[in-house]
Formats: C-alpha cells, structure tokens, sequence
C-alpha cells in the first residue's frame, strides 16, 4: 500500500487521471440513478393529477359495482347531504354503498352519461338526475364531488343541491 502511494505521488499526471476516471464513473452512475428515479416518478405525478384518467377508472368501478376499488378511491370521512351522517370509514362505506350509489340517483345509470364540472384545478363535481327521472338531464341535483388530494383525486362528497 505504501508502495501505492508512493507511485501515484510520484507521478501527479496518473493520479489525476486516475481520480476523473473514478470521478467521471461516480457522476455517470449517479445521472443513470437519477434519471430512473426520475422515469419511475414522473407517469405517477401526471396520473395523480389527471381527472380525466380517474374519473374514468373510478366510473368503471361503480358500473361495475366493484365496491372495494371504488372505497380506495374515496377520502373519508366522505361527506353526505344535509341531515345524513358522514361516511366514517372504508367498512361504513361498504355497509352504505347501495344508499351512497343508488340511493336518490342511480350512479351506474347516470356516470356513464354524465359530464365532468371543473371547479378548480383541485375540484371537479359530477351532476346526476334523480333515480325516479333518469332520463331529466335539466335536473341533476344530486352531486358526486371529487378532489385532488396529497395521494391523488378521490371521492370526497355526495351531495343534493335541492336541499
């Protein structure tokens, strides 16, 4: 090892190219971690941001009636119409699902059809006509709210505007 040492003292011009070569390795090595890094977040920041792609993964769920996907798409607790209890958790909201979805409004019936309502940039609303008139669409009091929160946009609200 002294030996080492002594030789790359000895002529300055191999250390120092030794210790680019070694420098260019480490800095090549940290762009490539850094530009995967980079690729791996990026999809997930646009997607988060996009209502369009939730709305449409999210009206898929309840057409489907797939419960479960659609409680991973909501904010709790989900805030419900006047004088009706706030949905507390993801077990309240499975229990309440068929009063949430089919209750005043028929939401497999009416998300299709429906029409997205861009509040803000951090909120859109989805109208709906009542279970009773599904075909009424000059009357769509019943509104699904949505927001974009730190995780990404969620349910976050049911809501009859007559009230």
């Amino acid at each position: 090892m002294k030996n080492l040492s002594v030789s790359l003292s000895a002529n300055p011009a191999a250390s120092s190219g030794l210790d680019s070569f070694v420098s260019i390795r480490v800095i090549s090595a940290r762009t490539c971690l850094t530009a995967i890094l980079i690729l791996l977040l990026v999809p997930n920041a646009f997607a988060q941001t996009d209502f369009s792609a939730f709305w449409k993964k999210f009206k898929s769920a309840v057409v489907a009636g797939d419960k479960a996907a659609v409680a991973e798409m909501t904010k709790f607790p989900l805030s419900m119409p006047y004088e009706i209890k706030a949905v507390k958790n993801k077990e309240d909201f499975l229990r309440r699902y068929n009063e949430i979805f089919k209750g005043e409004t028929n939401a497999a019936q009416c998300f299709p059809r429906a029409e997205q309502h861009k509040e803000s940039d951090r909120r859109y609303d989805i109208y709906c006509p009542f279970k009773e008139t599904p075909n009424d669409w000059e009357n769509v009091p019943i509104r699904f709210e949505f927001e974009l929160i730190k995780g990404g946009w969620r349910f976050v609200g049911l809501d009859n505007i007559n009230e």
